[in-house]
């Protein structure tokens, strides 16, 4: 029987995701990537080899990262399961992890106070709010429709995903600024961020403002991420505490693998500790 990946295939495979209670944003990455598997096989059969080829193609021709084949690899696997095409299944490639994050992608603590600044500067308070919010309790940004007027007065933020309850505290001074933040704005209930429409703000509403403050805030563009913001709380946090396992409760993670890519130091960190180590002697005639 011939194996072809087609526009139907996908659309039930997309349905299947949604009811596995696959988050938005999990099935659209799905759909995107597998769509590169269904450009690149156009019109041949889906064989082991032409999937062996796949792979090759994504790394030789197209220099993806592996990180990034390895999640594409990821959904072409997780689909064949779907279809019951065990047969087809790759190895995604084994990939070292970093001991340290490079400079270009960390976002540090002053970075951050001059990007809210920035935002303040331009008039954009309720982006300075938000840059403020994620900062603060290291929620996502999917988590943030969950700031409602009602939960800033609790000071307490319940998030319910995926069948899981999460609850995120809201620190004393964040929630007096968000308070003033609804008052001057006239909220009188519901979603704190808001759009012009009346829709609670998503991540492209957020992170275009966002990448047009990196300029006025003297911050590369590689480090305004939203996602960031996220990681300078487990690493502030950490810091403060020491207690990774807190950590990991607080971020909502069910494994602490993932907890700790979040606080990996810099490379200058990194370098730092490696000198004041003392293991290099010094020439003959030196201590």
């Amino acid at each position: 029987m011939e194996r072809f990946v087609t526009e139907e295939i996908l659309s039930g495979y997309k349905e299947y995701l949604f009811e596995e209670e696959k988050s938005e944003l999990t099935i659209k990455k799905y759909m995107r990537d597998l769509r590169k598997l269904v450009k690149y096989a156009g019109n041949r059969e889906v064989t082991k080899k032409l999937v062996v080829g796949y792979k090759d193609y994504l790394r030789k021709k197209k220099r993806y990262k592996l990180t990034s084949i390895n999640s594409f690899l990821v959904a072409a696997n997780r689909l064949f399961e779907y279809l019951g095409w065990y047969d087809l299944r790759v190895r995604t490639y084994r990939i070292q992890k970093e001991a340290f994050v490079p400079e270009s992608r960390d976002l540090s603590r002053e970075e951050y106070k001059r990007l809210v600044r920035a935002a303040l500067k331009k008039g954009k308070k309720r982006l300075a709010m938000i840059l403020q919010t994620i900062c603060a309790t290291g929620m996502r940004i999917s988590e943030l429709p969950g700031v409602t007027m009602e939960s800033v007065a609790e000071g307490v933020v319940e998030i319910y995903c995926k069948g899981k309850q999460r609850v995120i505290l809201l620190p004393g001074k964040l929630r007096k600024k968000l308070q003033r933040y609804i008052k001057e704005n006239g909220i009188v209930s519901g979603v704190v961020f808001c759009t012009s429409g009346g829709k609670a703000v998503d991540r492209s509403n957020v992170w275009k403002e966002m990448k047009m403050l990196s300029k006025d805030a003297c911050v590369q563009k590689g480090k305004v991420y939203l996602h960031n913001l996220r990681h300078l709380f487990a690493k502030e946090f950490y810091a403060a505490g020491k207690d990774i396992a807190k950590l990991a409760d607080v971020l909502g993670h069910s494994n602490i693998e993932t907890t700790r890519g979040y606080i990996k130091t810099t490379s200058h960190e990194h370098q730092k500790l490696l000198d004041s180590m003392g293991l290099v002697l010094g020439m003959p005639g030196q201590v």
